[in-house]
């Protein structure tokens, strides 16, 4: 999977195997949602499963709000995944208070994946791995 810029300060793109991922960064109101819209529109009905991360936007209004659903709502219609990955207390708690936890279904990031290597056994136990 590789990050695609494309010169936005505001939006990042990573396309891998059917899997695209849309990183947002500051603030999504109004004038964020007027400038990602077209590009979200395109990937909302091409990309087989879409991911929101929201991990870098400081802040959301309910224009942000209605920008997520509308994705959401586009994405699941056709029958594609949608996943929101979100750890701002503060957005998750707009989504709740806006009952959109059943539509917008946030979760938090999953962490990277860390190769260090095959388990090496207790001296002592033979086969039991150290705590």
């Amino acid at each position: 999977m590789h990050l695609i810029r494309r010169g936005d300060p505001h939006l990042a793109v990573r396309s891998s195997e059917g899997l695209t991922t849309v990183e947002l960064y500051g603030e999504l109101d109004l004038v964020l949602v007027q400038h990602v819209r077209p590009e979200l529109d395109v990937l909302t009905r091409e990309a087989s499963a879409l991911t929101v991360d929201l991990r870098h936007v400081t802040f959301c209004d309910a224009s942000g709000l209605g920008l997520l659903v509308r994705c959401a709502q586009r994405v699941q219609d056709r029958g594609a995944a949608w996943r929101l990955v979100c750890d701002q207390p503060m957005i998750l708690r707009l989504v709740r208070l806006a009952a959109l936890d059943d539509v917008l279904r946030p979760s938090p990031p999953t962490p990277a994946p860390v190769d260090e290597g095959p388990p090496i056994p207790s001296p002592g136990l033979p086969g039991r791995l150290p705590v």
